[in-house]
Formats: C-alpha cells, sequence, structure tokens
C-alpha cells in the first residue's frame, strides 16, 4: 500500500469555498454529477468508534499493567512483606503503576493513526516499556536505591509481553469485526486523476484489515460526466470544486489526495484550510509504493514538504542481531522440539521407502547454491514424474504447484498441511544458509530465468517463513508472493520480524494455502 501523510489541523474558521478555488483553473462548463451518485448517506461517525476502541485499549493496558506489577511482587515475595527492606514496595508499585500508563500516554500508542493495523503500534508499546524500564533502572542505580531487581525484571518482562498480547488480541477481535463490515474503518473519499484513483482504490482494497473503505471519489472538472459513473465500482460523486461538499454527502471521514496535475500545491493548502473545522482527516498518497514506514522521513524545506527515503540496509548491525537472533532461536527450537523430529522421522521412514531427509539445490544470499533439508513428503522419483504433471500446474509462474499432486505420500500430505516437512530447515538455518523469516528460497531453474528486479530477492537470506506463507503461501499468485518478496527485501526489521513469524502461528494452525 502506498505510504500515507496524515494531516490533522487545528480548530480554525475556514475560508469559504469561493476563496478556496478562486485560483484554481476553471473549465468552462462542469457538469454536476447526478444526485444519486452522491445521495447523502447517514453512518456512526468514525471518531465514536475510534474512541471506544481506544477506552477498549486503555482498558486493556491499564488491566494487564496492574497484573503485571502486582504479579511481579507477588512472584518474588511470595505475597510477604519485603524484610530487612527501607523501601516501601507497595508505594513503589503503585507509581510505577501510573507512570507505566502515562508512558504509553507519551508514546502515542492509542494514536488512532497506528493502532488496529501495521507494527508500529506494537512497536509503539514495546519501545514506551523497555525505556521506561531502562530509566527505572538507571534512576535507582545513580539514587543509590535498592529495589529488587528480580521484581523490575520480573514485572517489566511479563508487562511488556502481556501489553503486546493484549493489544493483538484486541486487533484480532477488530479484525472480525472489518471482516463482517462492522468493525470501524475510514472512510475514504479519493481525490485525483482517473488513472492514479484506480491505483490508490487498488492498493486500498488489497489491504481490506487496514481499515480504509473507498466510498467514493473526485476527478477533475474535464472528466465529470451529467451520467453516473464508476471507476472500478467507486461511484464519482464530484470534481476538483466539489470535494468537501461530497465528502460530507457520503459520510466521508477522510480525504486522500493522490497525483492530479491541477492539483497545485496552493489548492492542496486551501483545502487543508477548509478542513479545519471539520472531523476529516487529509491523507496524502504520493505514487511512492512499497515503501515502509521507517524508511520515510518528511523534511520541510523553505515550506516545502520533501519527502526522503532512506535506502533497505543490508549490512550493519541490525543485520549481525538478525543472525544471532535467527540461531539462537533455531538452536532452542530444534532443542525443545527434538522429540517430535525423530518421532517425524520415523513416520516418514517407515511408511514409504527412501531418506527421510530430502535435499534440494536451492539458491541463497548472492546467487549462493545451498542444500536445503526437508522431510520427505513425495515419492523417491518424484522429480523424474514432474515433466508428466506440467500441464496440471495450478500457478501462473515459474513454480509448480498441484493441489491434488499424486507424487506426495500419506504422511507427506499430513506434513504438508501443518508444515512440518519445513522444520529440518532449522539447521540450515544454524548453518547460516537460511534465516527465520525472508523471501521463499528459489530453485536454480527459477533464478536463471530472473530479471534484474526479481534478482532483489538475493540481497538477503531465504526465510523458513515469510510474508509470502503468512498471505497465502500457495493460493497466491507468482507474481503477488514476488512483490511480497520485495517488499520485504527493501523493508525488513526485527519487529516485523517478529510480526511475521507470530502470524506464522495462525498460518500453520490454520493450514492456509498448505497443499
Amino acid at each position: 500500500m502506498a505510504p500515507q501523510t496524515h494531516a490533522r489541523a487545528a480548530p480554525r474558521r475556514p475560508p469559504t469555498l469561493a476563496t478556496l478555488t478562486s485560483n484554481a483553473p476553471r473549465t468552462t462548463s462542469v457538469p454536476t454529477p447526478p444526485a444519486s451518485a452522491i445521495a447523502r448517506v447517514r453512518v456512526v461517525p468514525v471518531r465514536t468508534q475510534i474512541r471506544a476502541y481506544q477506552r477498549t485499549l486503555t482498558i486493556v493496558d491499564t488491566t494487564v499493567v496492574a497484573l503485571a506489577v502486582i504479579g511481579g511482587y507477588l512472584a518474588r515475595f511470595q505475597g510477604q512483606p519485603a524484610l530487612g527492606s527501607k523501601i516501601p514496595y507497595a508505594a513503589v508499585a503503585a507509581i510505577l503503576f501510573v507512570v507505566w500508563l502515562a508512558a504509553l500516554r507519551l508514546s502515542r500508542a492509542y494514536d488512532d493513526h497506528v493502532i488496529g493495523f501495521g507494527a508500529d503500534e506494537y512497536r509503539r508499546v514495546v519501545s514506551a516499556s523497555l525505556k521506561l524500564a531502562g530509566s527505572v533502572a538507571i534512576i535507582a542505580y545513580l539514587a543509590d536505591v535498592g529495589i529488587s531487581r528480580g521484581f523490575l525484571g520480573i514485572t517489566f518482562a511479563v508487562g511488556t509481553a502481556g501489553l503486546a498480547s493484549g493489544r493483538f488480541i484486541a486487533r484480532k477481535s477488530l479484525h472480525r469485526r472489518r471482516r463482517r463490515n462492522r468493525g470501524w474503518s475510514r472512510r475514504v473519499l479519493v481525490v485525483g486523476d482517473a488513472s492514479h484513483v484506480l491505483d490508490l482504490v487498488e492498493q486500498l482494497r488489497s489491504e481490506p484489515l487496514a481499515g480504509y473503505t473507498v466510498v467514493g471519489a473526485c476527478i477533475p472538472d474535464s472528466l465529470v460526466a451529467p451520467v453516473a459513473q464508476h471507476l472500478n465500482g467507486v461511484p464519482v460523486v464530484g470534481s476538483f470544486r466539489t470535494i468537501i461538499e461530497s465528502a460530507r454527502a457520503i459520510g466521508a471521514d477522510t480525504i486522500a489526495v493522490t497525483a492530479a496535475g491541477e492539483l497545485t500545491g496552493r489548492r492542496l493548502r486551501r483545502l487543508g484550510w477548509q478542513l479545519e473545522s471539520t472531523d476529516i482527516d487529509l491523507v496524502l498518497a504520493p505514487a511512492l509504493t512499497d515503501v515502509a514506514g521507517p524508511r520515510i522521513h518528511t523534511r520541510p524545506i523553505a515550506g516545502l514538504p520533501l519527502i526522503h527515503v532512506e535506502a533497505p540496509e543490508f549490512s550493519g548491525g541490525r543485520k549481525v542481531l538478525k543472525g544471532a537472533f535467527d540461531r539462537s532461536v533455531a538452536a532452542l527450537v530444534v532443542l525443545l522440539a527434538s522429540p517430535a523430529l525423530i518421532a517425524l522421522a520415523l513416520a516418514v521412514k517407515l511408511t514409504s521407502r527412501g531418506p527421510v531427509i530430502y535435499k534440494q539445490k536451492r539458491v541463497g544470499i548472492g546467487g549462493k547454491e545451498f542444500s536445503v533439508y526437508k522431510f520427505r513428503s513425495m515419492v523417491v522419483d518424484a522429480e523424474k514424474r514432474l515433466a508428466d504433471l506440467q500441464k496440471k500446474n495450478e500457478t501462473d509462474g515459474l513454480l509448480f504447484k498441484m493441489r491434488d499432486d499424486p507424487r506426495v505420500t500419506k504422511v507427506g500430505k499430513v506434513l504438508r498441511r501443518w508444515s512440518l516437512d519445513e522444520l529440518p530447515q532449522l539447521f540450515n538455518v544454524l548453518f547460516g544458509h537460511m534465516s527465520l523469516v525472508g523471501p521463499r528460497p528459489p530453485l536454480p531453474t527459477e533464478v536463471a530465468r530472473y530479471d534484474q528486479d526479481i534478482a532483489r530477492r538475493l540481497l538477503v537470506k531465504p526465510g523458513m517463513t515469510g510474508l509470502w506463507q503468512v498471505s497465502g503461501r500457495s493460493d497466491l499468485s507468482f507474481e503477488d508472493g514476488i512483490r511480497l518478496d520485495l517488499y520485504y527485501v527493501e523493508n525488513w526489521s526485527l519487529a516485523a520480524d517478529m510480526v511475521i513469524l507470530w502470524r506464522t502461528v495462525g498460518a500453520v494452525v490454520a493450514s492456509r494455502g498448505a497443499y
């Protein structure tokens, strides 16, 4: 989805519509859209729904912090008074409770532009908690106050994890309501040239859970017809001279402005002025796509907001940290899951002829080939039988996918359904060939047919999971899978990796797109 810049202005008396359009280019005759296209609708104000959701998050966070503080005390002191300590832990717990909630407020963890979708909400919650933990530790050290480290450690560990989990549960509930068209979503009026309006509509529709529902469009005056018009199912409800009236008529609470030659900086500035006394947000959607928020920085130069886009990070400290995290988690999972790995290996060995582990050449970072490990889920001569099945390929790209592949064994179907065949790739992660999260590891035959754009997937290590897995896996088209992989390559972050790993659990349990 295209990066967006929100602008919410303070209340101020707006200029008149005549002022707004006094310097705008005019056409000699602009037909008025038919009344049916801008029939007034009565909807529940989205601000009311957002405030209700914010109150829910406040209750969840307050409960989690209270339980964390109380739990930390009970776990450290077993409910008994802190004998021999001069520190009044009851007062410390009360102060910590209040300050923690204040820290969440100061970090804007309830900002309606980040709650409900994306990783930024989790990042703010976790960042506020960790910064508070660090501040408390520093203050205690400088003031030479011997607060129990066990109490603080347990409290912050439980509280931080609980806050993130609470937000996740609240978000899932919101997403379920959005799927039924009951959860709060912004009603968006898209303004711009017809081609750019179509692009933005398609991008917003590709992320239905993001909470942006396009309800109308305003296009250049010269393109408005006297009959009802639609752009990909979105009614054209006005022109550039009737933006405010059109938004009010269809109950829009957000105006998303995309590229248009007639929308000069002066007209956009005046549009913002007119929205100052309303509850309508102004969103600017530039033609810059597939770039995540952390890489975008706005810097005003001579009154012009320049958008700076940072280059993708393919080396450095964060990469070292990611590698250490990957190997540590992989080693821990192998250790804990070793009985299950042994049981799965026996199931493969005893039910079909052939080796337990299937090795296949894949291409990793920098184009280097390596052997990827999987539990064998197919018959031993699967590669020889592939040519006979090519005409039954169900994908539209370089991959071969077949929902009822006759080469898959009975045990293999179970392994694939729950992604258990991929568990041996944990050893690929330990050996440094793969990462826990990254693009799908491609075959050499695929890479041989890559163009320059697709080859950018090879700039990072392939992953056991990634955006392609949590977004549908085999149900995705080849182009969609490539687009998601390239997006990850350009915008990866440790926070996003954690979200993808969490979503992978849900995708595996639901066995979405697995066959």
